[in-house]
């Protein structure tokens, strides 16, 4: 399958690029014509997925993150967000509820979230190389159009 439309970014792992990096998705995604809900939910996601690279793969230092986004035919939405950084030992463990290496001001929900607004989630990581996140979202169709 052959995405249709693509985006790239690129931005340093600065907690104030969160907000950046999801409106940049938002503006992306809108060309499907997302219900705001379908818009909040792929926004939260990249939240989290950004936030996870910021506050985890950098802890002491500042690197890049980068979003790819690709549109497919089928009105699905794929969102790759990937790091340098340091990367997970152990994705599974790292995946599960309340797991995290953040410290106790968090929470460690962040891909029971993403998995949870989005239709699909992978984690690919190696330690010292970074972590790779692919999210898929299909937006629903409303009314006659098709694309």
């Amino acid at each position: 399958m052959k995405a249709y439309n693509t985006m790239q970014i690129d931005f340093l792992s600065r907690s104030s690029n969160e907000g950046f990096a999801r409106l940049a998705v938002a503006g992306f995604a809108a060309q499907l014509d997302p219900t705001l809900e379908e818009l909040g939910d792929i926004k939260t996601a990249v939240s989290e997925a950004v936030t996870n690279a910021i506050v985890h793969a950098y802890p002491h230092s500042i690197g890049k993150i980068r979003i790819c986004a690709r549109l497919y035919e089928n009105r699905l939405l794929e969102l790759r967000i990937q790091d340098w950084g340091v990367g997970i030992s152990d994705v599974e463990k790292a995946r599960q509820p309340m797991y995290t290496t953040g410290g106790e001001e968090r929470s460690g929900m962040g891909f029971t979230i993403m998995e949870s607004f989005m239709d699909a989630l992978r984690v690919r990581s190696a330690p010292g190389k970074g972590t790779t996140v692919v999210m898929k979202r299909k937006i629903a169709a409303r009314g006659d159009e098709a694309l």
